[in-house]
């Protein structure tokens, strides 16, 4: 049977090992660097949690292990209990108890979380990003003109981009828009301070335009070994002809979005992100 795996925190009992029987010799960070040393060969880790155990317990300490892939999880598990791993004693190694009452709302991956998935599954090669659109809206120029500024009113710098991830071997792209905004007190900061803030907001701005984008995409794992790729677009592509529409898709206030909606750069903009619809699968190989 084929595995789905999202760009999500993995949250699903069948992804979580609990460890235990963890002797008290090493600190808390060697046994996390043990740890991981040990389970990451089994597949790719989302966390290594090591705790010290309770006080009714004996000396020690247990530790929480996701994996991305409930396959690997339960690889790990059958490979590692009941072993002395890198201790003189036997570790207990389980997986995670299901509680059908809980259910987890999926939290999006951050960037770097994104790419250390698709550099695993796709290769480092494999995949790519475009930077369609990376937009000022920041309104200290609009500010400068008003006749009266309070002398020490908050600004913002706040910057949007668009962009695509490319998967030239499974021939699919996913779109993804993000905003960043950095406060500033223009009479407080200096010009290194300020362009310092401006690069800030430009990096998040990207970084969450990646991180939407990765959203829409399903990694595919083949009894086989071999990877697949579902595209779940938002909704269907829209092409954004007025200023409120824009508003709505971003949310955001007090910024001028004409500049937006003028002749070419409706193009860069035709796209909306969200729901579950699945478009198309390829495969690589």
């Amino acid at each position: 049977m084929a595995e789905l795996v999202p760009f999500a925190v993995p949250t699903e009992s069948d992804k979580t090992l609990l460890v235990w029987e963890l002797s008290s010799g090493p600190t808390a960070e060697a046994l996390h660097h043990s740890l991981f040393t040990v389970f990451s060969q089994f597949g790719l880790l989302y966390s290594v949690r090591v705790f010290p155990n309770a006080a009714v317990a004996r000396p020690g300490f247990y530790a929480i292990i996701k994996f991305y892939s409930a396959r690997d999880a339960h690889r790990a598990q059958e490979a590692c209990d009941r072993k002395q791993l890198f201790q003189k004693s036997p570790v207990k190694v389980r997986l995670g108890t299901r509680h059908r009452a809980v259910q987890h709302q999926a939290l999006a991956l951050n960037s770097f979380q994104c790419q250390e998935l698709a550099n695993y599954y796709f290769g480092f090669n494999g995949w790519s990003k475009r930077i369609i659109k990376l937009q000022e809206l920041s309104d200290l120029e609009e500010r400068e003109n008003e006749d009266i500024v309070a002398p020490y009113q908050k600004q913002s710098l706040k910057f949007f981009c668009a962009l695509e991830v490319l998967l030239p071997s499974y021939e699919c792209r996913s779109t993804g828009v993000g905003m960043a905004e950095e406060p500033v007190y223009k009479l407080e900061e200096g010009p290194l301070s300020f362009l310092m803030k401006r690069k800030t907001a430009q990096k998040l701005a990207i970084q969450k335009a990646l991180s939407d984008a990765f959203q829409k995409l399903l990694i595919v794992v083949l009894e086989s070994g071999k990877i697949a790729v579902e595209y779940r677009p938002g909704e269907e592509i829209v092409d954004v002809r007025s200023e409120e529409e824009l508003h709505d898709l971003i949310q955001v206030s007090c910024v001028s979005w004409k500049q937006y909606c003028q002749g070419g750069e409706r193009l860069s903009l035709r796209f909306v992100l969200g729901g579950r619809r699945v478009q198309s699968v390829r495969t690589g190989l």
